[in-house]
């Protein structure tokens, strides 16, 4: 009986198996981020995690939103979990911070053995690795890198941050959190007015904000600058780190400025109490924050932020942070491709060129769809939200909070305007979806869709030419 019990369960590990052989990076992607969502779903729930106040929903919710460091909650972490499903989310904030793409490319390397060449080139893509490398070498310089910026982040948290905590344990754990929670930029925070009574702490807000950027630019860009570090030169950075660096930049000091004058001509209330200095802070921190972090140091509503300031947000969350980054967004790459486009097109230009260096129609065609893919699917989502009855209570809300939730579930931000526990599960399980089709992109989805429908044929290289034709626009 032993015995026969026994094959059969090597026969179901073979099918197992044989099914994860079959599928594509994307598709891999794709069922082993479900897999663990569900996993963490199931820990989260039991009474070791979670008060009672927790149940399946809250816990599948909160879940989807660790999984791809959204922020986004329906429970309160500090209050709802025990220690114990803290440190569970803190884990999960890490799997998907450090990459899901990553991660499930990594362990693929366990269960598809024996790849070629070409398939090993093919999971590189997955991890944005332009070159033949090992995957496992990648992961862990991943991996080491992370540690050493969220164990420096957490010490001075400890330190000279939140020394107002007397209980030394306490704030162990929740300098913690709060740095892996900035650095893979999820906007988690164990409590539930995130980081709103240290808004005027210099430390601790620019310790966020260092990790929040640092997590953002992307390992490639980190591990650049450190290849270089003994003779740091602008010049010798790869095109790619000097673009990541420079538009990363433009944006906080635009997005910055922007905001601090509309709020401050706009007279808003996110300012009202603050001298000169602690605006340019918090403007600052706000900025930083909304390209996929989701902390906030004031409460975000249209009664404390103009509707200018509102829509500044908005656009900073939708470019989001970097490729290779732990945030989310349409990413800064795509964002200065299609400038770059705009600029060539606006001269009559029939090259893409950046810095000298030109960009192949291909990079600017992705660009294109992922921008045009994004937009599309965030207006699905607040069409949803909008038009269907998915709030509880059938409270009223305007399309411009509906929108703005959309932006920040699909862009991984965690911004909450004061929707998302007013929503029913229908309303919820639109951010879910969001959530979980923002953190992976637009275009790993439909390309698994496309190879799941069309079983690897779009990847054949057609021999048929087609007529040039004219198309006025």
């Amino acid at each position: 009986m032993l015995s026969v019990n026994k094959v059969d369960f090597n026969h179901s590990v073979y099918k197992l198996k044989d099914f994860y052989r079959k599928l594509t990076v994307p598709q891999f992607t794709i069922v082993t981020g479900l897999i663990v969502i569900f996993l963490g779903t199931l820990v989260l729930s039991t009474p070791f995690c979670s008060s009672q106040n927790v149940g399946l929903w809250e816990a599948f919710f909160t879940s989807t939103s660790a999984i791809t460091v959204t922020g986004l909650t329906v429970i309160d972490i500090g209050s709802d979990l025990t220690i114990f499903g803290q440190i569970i989310l803190a884990f999960m904030l890490l799997s998907g911070g450090l990459g899901l793409m990553a991660i499930t490319t990594f362990l693929q390397g366990f269960v598809v053995k024996g790849a070629k060449l070409r398939t090993r080139l093919d999971k590189g893509k997955t991890l944005d690795e332009f070159g033949v490398g090992g995957i496992g070498r990648t992961f862990q310089s991943i991996a080491i890198t992370a540690a050493s910026i969220i164990s420096l982040g957490a010490f001075i948290l400890y330190f000279f941050g939140f020394i107002n905590i007397n209980n030394p344990w306490e704030r162990l754990w929740v300098s913690i959190f709060h740095s892996i929670s900035a650095y893979n930029n999820a906007g988690f925070s164990i409590w539930n007015t995130s980081i709103y009574e240290y808004r005027t702490n210099f430390v601790v807000n620019f310790v966020f904000i260092v990790l929040i950027v640092l997590g953002g630019l992307g390992w490639r860009v980190i591990d650049d600058i450190w290849t270089h570090r003994n003779n740091l030169r602008y010049k010798k950075l790869t095109l790619h780190s000097k673009l990541v660096i420079r538009t990363t930049l433009n944006l906080i000091l635009f997005g910055s400025i922007g905001f601090l004058i509309t709020e401050s001509l706009l007279n808003g209330q996110f300012f009202s109490d603050l001298n000169f200095f602690e605006r340019i802070l918090s403007a600052l921190f706000e900025t930083i924050s909304a390209r996929t972090a989701g902390f906030t140091n004031y409460p975000i509503s249209l009664n404390t932020i103009s509707d200018t300031g509102i829509l500044l947000l908005m656009t900073l969350m939708f470019i989001g942070a970097s490729t290779g980054g732990t945030g989310g967004g349409i990413k800064t790459t795509t964002f200065i491709a299609l400038m770059a486009a705009t600029r060539s097109t606006l001269r009559g230009q029939k090259d893409v060129v950046i810095s000298n260096r030109l960009i192949s129609d291909k990079v600017i065609l992705k660009a294109v769809g992922i921008t045009v893919g994004s937009l599309l699917f965030v207006l699905l989502m607040a069409m949803l939200l909008s038009t269907t009855n998915t709030f509880v209570n059938r409270e009223k809300f305007t399309f411009l909070e509906m929108l703005f939730t959309c932006i920040s579930a699909f862009a991984t931000v965690g911004f909450d305007i004061g929707l998302t526990n007013k929503l029913n599960h229908f309303g919820q399980l639109i951010l879910i979806i969001g959530m979980f089709v923002g953190r992976l992109g637009i275009l790993l989805l439909l390309s698994a869709v496309w190879e799941a429908l069309y079983k690897g044929r779009i990847n054949k290289q057609k021999r048929i030419g087609y007529p040039k034709a004219d198309l006025y626009v």
